[in-house]
């Protein structure tokens, strides 16, 4: 649900029923043209899809496959805006549909790969399937700079709780470095996610579903002293304030660049160390936890697609999105484009993505907001503004009361 490169749930639309699903096609009619909403990243660049999605074209000829690029709107928004204008698109990645949502894509159940692509059953609604991804992405991980600990005598194997990561803080700030690395736009409230949700959704898998029926809250729950340790990190100087002004690409720069210590972030940002060549100088552990350790990992189905159901070429539509999450060269492509992971598929890694593997593959779980565990639609904004809010002097419990506050609002 974070960086885009994760699955973001469509808000709910008042929308006329869809068509039935069609089947897909082997062979597109001459001149068919596919509008495909993508996601645009530092990694996934616009010349990226290009010369994938020729990979297709060549392979289906007639077929041409253009961007739908969303600018500074999420997928979803830039969805809604296509259909309320009447004009759909056909294919969009990086949305999830949700109970209220799915009649708005197609349904894919009858399609027997479907259901072989990774976290289909975690994503099902109702048992069937609107959306397949190409892989999985783990997020709840902290990537350090070798140099720095080594100078601080930090060793990045002992730290395992908050406490720990705090003091390791105290110490890189005390020899010059920038101890954590952060950034405005959506980073804020996506690296509190990556932090929090490990220990919390560790120690109950359930808590969103518990908190969608009313059962849990923000207030009076393991998030407070996650938020708690953030203010704390804020007031000690441990986050620079002026970092609320930094893009996402800014804040990774600035970490790859050793202008700072330490940077929570998904194993997507390991194919931008391996471009900037310096995999070798960073390291990275498990996020530390106030519970079990090691933890869950918090993470993804990676590079959704979902099949628009008023998509004019719904049968080439299916076709595509199957190549785009079947095929072995398409698929070791966009996974080794983003350093995600797919079992029974490898690709060449550097030390640091042979590092993330080795800590997915000790980790008890992966952590999935899907199903009945899926936040209700707009929360990761709303998480992203309140969290933002400790920088501007909130406190742990405003953000808390906060969050209750505005899910309690949303019925």
């Amino acid at each position: 649900m974070w960086r885009r490169t994760c699955a973001l749930a469509v808000a709910p639309l008042v929308m006329a029923s869809a068509v039935a699903c069609g089947g897909g096609s082997d062979q597109a009619a001459e001149g068919t043209t596919l509008r495909v909403i993508v996601n645009i990243t530092p990694n996934l660049t616009e010349k990226y899809w290009n010369d994938l999605f020729a990979k297709y074209e060549k392979a289906h000829p007639g077929v041409t496959v253009k961007l739908e690029l969303t600018g500074t709107v999420a997928a979803d928004a830039k969805l809604r805006q296509d259909l309320a204008a009447g004009d759909p698109p056909d294919v969009a990645q990086q949305i999830t549909p949700t109970a209220d949502t799915a009649q708005l894509f197609a349904d894919l159940s009858d399609q027997p790969w479907a259901a072989k692509t990774p976290l289909a059953d975690q994503y099902a609604i109702g048992g069937k399937h609107y959306v397949v991804g190409v892989g999985e992405q783990i997020q709840s991980l902290v990537f350090y700079n070798k140099a720095a600990f080594k100078k601080a005598g930090v060793n990045a194997g002992a730290i395992r709780t908050m406490d720990q990561f705090t003091a390791a803080m105290g110490k890189l700030k005390d020899i010059g470095y920038k101890p954590l690395q952060t950034a405005g736009q959506w980073v804020t409230g996506g690296q509190f996610s990556m932090m929090a949700d490990a220990g919390v959704l560790t120690a109950d898998p359930k808590w969103t579903a518990e908190r969608n029926k009313g059962k849990r809250s923000f207030a009076d729950s393991g998030y407070l002293p996650y938020l708690q340790h953030y203010k704390g990190w804020i007031d000690k100087g441990y986050l620079d304030k002026s970092a609320l002004g930094l893009t996402y690409a800014d804040g990774q720069t600035a970490f790859l660049n050793g202008k700072s210590a330490m940077y929570i972030m998904g194993s997507f940002f390991v194919p931008a160390a391996d471009a900037a060549k310096k995999s070798d100088g960073i390291g990275v552990f498990t996020m530390p936890t106030d519970g079990a350790y090691p933890s869950g990992q918090f993470g993804n189905i990676c590079n959704p697609y979902v099949v628009v159901n008023k998509s004019r070429h719904k049968a080439e539509a299916i076709s595509f999105v199957k190549w785009a999450t079947t095929d072995p060269e398409a698929i070791r492509s966009q996974l080794a484009s983003d350093g995600n992971l797919r079992g029974g598929f490898t690709y060449p890694m550097s030390s640091l993505g042979t590092s993330v593997q080795k800590i997915l593959d000790k980790a008890p779980s992966v952590i999935v907001k899907s199903g009945a565990n899926q936040p209700i639609a707009g929360f990761s904004d709303e998480l992203n503004k309140q969290v933002q809010s400790l920088y501007m002097g909130a406190s742990p419990k405003a953000v808390a009361d906060g969050l209750d506050k505005w899910w309690n609002s949303q019925g």
